[in-house]
């Protein structure tokens, strides 16, 4: 099984992506992402994603998180309440691209297959308006 990790724009865009193991954690899928990580603000990630290491990663490059801590850490990590409700647009890029019948329902087992059924849908996502 594998696992689907995505930075996606403002406007419910994929920007890039990349499959990993289905058993890897968020925030180490996540480091494979940062080389391509476009010039941003801000990062706004789920529980997933809350690991000092990670944090600090995104803070050397210059980019602030938003992301909500994990309920057993003994030093909770601050974030922007108001700017996580923002956070839904990487779901909706998720769910835009679940809305391909061939996607949604994985028929390829292969994960190359899979990928280039993920960059196709992306660049029609991409380049045609909602």
């Amino acid at each position: 099984n594998s696992k689907l990790h995505m930075v996606s724009d403002g406007r419910d865009r994929p920007l890039s992506f990349f499959l990993s193991p289905g058993q890897m954690s968020d925030a180490r899928g996540a480091v494979g992402l940062l080389g391509d990580l476009p010039k941003a603000k801000r990062l706004l990630g789920d529980k997933g994603y809350d690991a000092d290491w990670f944090r600090d990663k995104l803070k050397r490059k210059g980019v602030r998180t938003c992301i909500p801590p994990r309920a057993k850490r003994k030093k909770p990590a601050s974030y922007n309440r108001r700017l996580y409700r923002k956070r839904h647009r990487i779901e909706n890029a998720f769910a835009r691209l679940k809305t391909w019948r061939r996607i949604a329902t994985r028929y390829e087992r292969c994960g190359d297959l899979f990928l280039s059924a993920i960059c196709i849908a992306a660049i029609v996502f991409f380049w045609l308006p909602k």
